[in-house]
């Protein structure tokens, strides 16, 4: 069992470990309890929500 908490700042860092992983439906569990999204999106244990990281469409062309 892993000795991470929900209250852990491993989640922070990016120390926790997978649980499950099910690349098919686009997500990942961890050990914290964090749900990550293929699309950079997680959610918390607490309930809390982190938006995922976008590139803008005018950043995209300039780098084409």
């Amino acid at each position: 069992m892993c000795s991470h908490q929900t209250s852990c700042r491993a989640a922070d860092t990016g120390a926790a470990h997978s649980v499950a992983a099910h690349p098919e439906q686009g997500w990942t569990l961890l050990c914290d309890g964090s749900i990550v999204f293929d699309d950079t999106g997680e959610l918390r244990p607490d309930g809390g929500v982190v938006q995922p990281r976008r590139i803008s469409a005018e950043r995209l062309s300039a780098a084409a």
